[in-house]
């Protein structure tokens, strides 16, 4: 993630989606790992937050953000919205690179909260290469391996000429024993993964009762 991207379209599907999915669980916190990597000083970010038809409250929180240029504002998100969980972001103080993804992953603390959202610039990593804009299915596994079954990770994954629903097909196959489902608008899908068949079926319930409000497509 880089901080160019505060407020935009994307932010504002992502927060109020990963809000709305919080409450929905009962979830104590929001665990945020932005994975931040520096500005490009290109234009991609520019993108007016009211493009998502996100609640005036993250259409308002996204003005902050994006005002600010800072992630710590984003433990502000359950203000805006009056909800009852806690934001809580690990290893903000320092850019993610593929050298130190091991060590940046290691030390989210064993105890940590049950919903984690990984931010990556463009998701999970493509079939010949991984770097510092991907998640690795490898990263994936260690952190499961760290956290209660119950836990959940959802993960940012932007469209790569490929149709979501068949590349979420390749994901899961990639993920391996693991249990997912996934959500999607435009060219942005957030894909869920738990140990849990039961977590992720209650995570899919919740994608449903979101696709009833917003002009979003939920896979299986």
């Amino acid at each position: 993630m880089k901080l160019q991207y505060l407020g935009d379209s994307k932010d504002s599907f992502k927060w109020d989606y990963h809000d709305f999915l919080a409450d929905t669980l009962k979830v104590p916190s929001l665990d945020v790992l932005f994975m931040m990597t520096p500005d490009d000083g290109g234009d991609d970010g520019k993108t007016h937050p009211s493009l998502f038809p996100a609640r005036r409250a993250i259409i308002d929180f996204c003005h902050e953000v994006r005002s600010s240029r800072s992630v710590e504002k984003v433990k502000l998100l359950p203000q805006f919205t009056k909800a009852k969980y806690r934001v809580r972001i690990h290893r903000k103080e320092e850019h993610f690179t593929h050298q130190n993804r091991r060590e940046y992953f290691g030390a989210v603390p064993c105890n940590a909260g049950k919903l984690f959202f990984l931010d990556p610039d463009n998701g999970f990593e493509p079939e010949k290469s991984c770097g510092e804009k991907h998640v690795s299915y490898k990263d994936i596994h260690n952190l499961l391996c760290q956290l209660p079954n119950e836990a959940v990770i959802s993960v940012f994954h932007h469209f790569r000429r490929i149709r979501f629903t068949t590349d979420f097909e390749r994901i899961k196959e990639r993920l391996g024993d693991c249990h997912a489902t996934a959500i999607y608008w435009h060219s942005l899908m957030f894909v869920a993964v738990s140990k849990s068949k039961e977590t992720i079926a209650s995570v899919t319930e919740a994608n449903r009762s979101y696709s009833e409000n917003y002009p979003v497509k939920v896979i299986l």
